[in-house]
């Protein structure tokens, strides 16, 4: 008869831990946790990238329609806008960028942007005083774009321009902000 040693063989008890079985309440946890993960991702994932898009992409200058020469009469200044190259479905009415336009002669215009040089607000044209005046603070420019009074500290951004096949062109794409203030006065085609 031989002896078994209690070292070669178990000792016949099981020592496995018994799976342990999720309770409602730490079901309903883990579910609050992954429901509220797919709403933080779903809101966060497209709010980082909006305000990252900034950073990685770039907008490169464009000519832009503004029309047929004959909707400029010469010697007069006229509003006119163009869409946003930049702009999101959800811009809707702010996607359009609206600009003053001044025709001088048959094809030499001058086209400026309606924001003043000061703060931004939209300037407005007097055809009396032939005059761009800004409401907030006063700021007044000459019909060339020149810095005339107030606390702008330089004329109108000018748009570079162009003229084919009887329709004015813009270049766009950069639009000047405080931050980005361009030149003072793109040079004349």
């Amino acid at each position: 008869m031989t002896t078994e040693t209690n070292n070669d063989k178990p000792c016949g008890c099981d020592h496995t831990p018994e799976p342990k079985k999720t309770s409602r309440r730490d079901f309903l946890l883990l579910l609050g946790f992954g429901l509220n993960a797919i709403a933080g991702a779903m809101i966060g994932i497209p709010l980082i990238g909006y305000l990252l898009s900034t950073f990685f992409k770039s907008y490169p200058l464009q000519w832009i329609s503004l029309g047929p020469v004959s909707k400029f009469p010469e010697g007069a200044t006229r509003l006119a806008s163009y869409l946003n190259p930049d702009h999101r479905e959800w811009d809707g009415q702010t996607a359009e960028i609206p600009c003053w336009v001044r025709r001088i002669q048959e094809n030499d215009f001058q086209v400026f942007a309606i924001n003043c040089t000061h703060l931004g607000c939209p300037v407005r044209w007097f055809e009396e005083s032939k005059l761009f005046m800004c409401p907030c603070h006063g700021g007044a420019f000459y019909e060339n774009g020149d810095h005339a009074a107030g606390p702008p500290p330089r004329g109108l951004y000018e748009y570079p321009f162009k003229v084919e096949n009887n329709e004015l062109f813009i270049q766009g794409g950069i639009l000047p902000t405080l931050a980005n203030p361009m030149d003072d006065k793109k040079p004349r085609h």
